[in-house]
């Protein structure tokens, strides 16, 4: 049967557009669909301005710490829609820049909503094309909390396009993206209250990043609730009221307007007419299997929309593992091991590999754990008491450095290299081997000799 093109990619997202040029490179026709802005969530919505945000939330500490080095006093205020416009304007040349990518690889963009009338056939409103395969990459959309007043609240898709700066923001979760906008704002001079439903922030994490992170955001002045549970939203004279239970006790908290909803993210596959194919879906996301492979023939699925590792990085090797694998005939499949990742709170905290927690059910007693806690000499001078914690988790019987965690200044810099090592089996003994570069941050990775337990 002919088809008007080899492969159709639902969603041009990092993933999407990645998989969508590779694909081409093999000399498949391929045609891609986005109702929205080219670069999914990273490019508009996260990873990119949010990474730009935290880079001007650190000028204030900045300002201050440069004077323990001589320098005079420095008076600023934050411009918001300054700030606010030159983010969107970079996000706005890189929509343009992925537009040159489609076209320079001949990939045909449908600027529609696409939804399958059957496993061969998209419908994309005003016409419906044909494909033998067909890639799903529609990423994921914020969660919003099935209580009173929800409409009140923004989600981290909406504060890119906040015209002023909240003076009080409540923000709703604990996970990287409600502790990452906590100290976006906080640093900006927003009094932040961040309500979460257990002791500690960034489920999931190793304990001791958990701890430090959050010592750390309140040492910068956030007020963290603990241990409770969101009542209802309320429009109020004075801005948005925010109530909270504990128990049989209750409290309310105070924004000027908004409060951030960042509660999680769920697959953004409602509307696809998936219905109409065999794919299957657990919790709204697309089930695959290690060649990004759904349970219809010639449908795929990668990125966050798969609901495995939800990471820019990892979509897009993905993506491209099933290009190389169904149009470049390489077939290779994306490992989920030692892939890392980083949270930019302040501090910063980066981490690969098992935490401690997996470690110990996987391994049982036989680990070494390296731990070490100091002051970056950056703070001797300004006279700040900022800790960086690094921490080698260790496979004793083999000696294979099987985790490495990493909080402070430039832990995601730092910990991408470590990562390398990781990937490629070092063991303790090679990173003792290691010459430390001096005096950084960085080399206490290799000079760790005591384990701690």
């Amino acid at each position: 049967m002919s088809y008007d093109f080899d492969l159709f990619v639902i969603g041009a997202g990092s993933g999407g557009i990645a998989t969508a040029r590779r694909a081409a490179e093999y000399g498949a026709r391929v045609g891609i669909a986005e109702y929205d802005r080219l670069g999914g969530t990273c490019v508009n919505r996260g990873c990119v301005p949010k990474k730009l945000m935290v880079y001007a939330s650190h000028f204030p500490d900045v300002f201050e710490e440069a004077q323990g080095y001589g320098w005079s006093a420095v008076q600023s205020s934050l411009n918001w829609e300054t700030m606010i416009t030159a983010v969107n304007n970079e996000v706005d040349r890189l929509n343009g820049i992925y537009q040159k990518m489609l076209d320079g690889s001949k990939v045909e963009l449908f600027r529609s909503h696409a939804k399958f009338v059957d496993p061969h056939t998209i419908d994309l409103g005003d016409q419906k094309v044909t494909a033998d395969k067909v890639l799903i990459a529609v990423g994921g959309k914020p969660f919003l909390p099935n209580i009173l007043g929800i409409e009140h609240a923004i989600t981290s898709d909406d504060i890119f396009h906040l015209k002023e700066q909240p003076k009080r923001m409540v923000i709703l979760g604990g996970g990287y993206i409600g502790c990452e906008f906590a100290c976006i704002l906080n640093g900006m001079g927003t009094e932040v209250t961040q309500i979460i439903r257990g002791d500690r922030i960034l489920r999931g994490f190793d304990e001791d990043i958990r701890s430090e992170i959050q010592q750390g955001m309140i040492n910068h002045g956030i007020n963290i609730i603990k241990g409770v549970q969101l009542i209802a939203i309320e429009k109020s004279e004075h801005g948005v009221v925010v109530s909270v239970g504990a128990g049989d006790t209750a409290d309310t908290v105070i924004a000027d307007a908004v409060s951030l909803a960042a509660v999680g993210r769920k697959p953004n596959t409602h509307n696809l007419g998936l219905e109409n194919t065999g794919v299957k879906c657990r919790d709204g996301a697309v089930l695959v299997d290690e060649y990004s492979h759904t349970f219809e023939e010639n449908i795929y699925a990668v990125g966050d929309c798969t609901n495995k590792i939800n990471l820019t990085p990892v979509a897009i090797n993905e993506g491209r593992a099933f290009a190389d694998t169904v149009f470049g005939g390489i077939p290779r499949v994306m490992s989920y091991e030692n892939v890392p990742t980083a949270v930019f709170t302040t501090p910063e905290a980066a981490t690969v590999g098992l935490t401690e927690a997996e470690a110990k059910e996987k391994y049982g007693d036989d680990l070494k754990i390296f731990y070490t806690r100091f002051r970056p000499m950056y703070y001797t001078l300004a006279g700040k008491d900022e800790k960086t914690m690094m921490k080698l988790i260790v496979h004793a019987s083999s000696d294979k450095v099987i985790g490495a965690h990493m909080v402070g200044p430039s832990a995601a810099e730092i910990v991408q290299g470590v990562a390398i090592a990781l990937k490629t089996g070092a063991t303790k003994a090679n990173f003792d081997a290691t010459v430390g570069i001096h005096p950084s941050s960085a080399e206490e990775f290799v000079t760790m000799r005591s384990p701690v337990r």
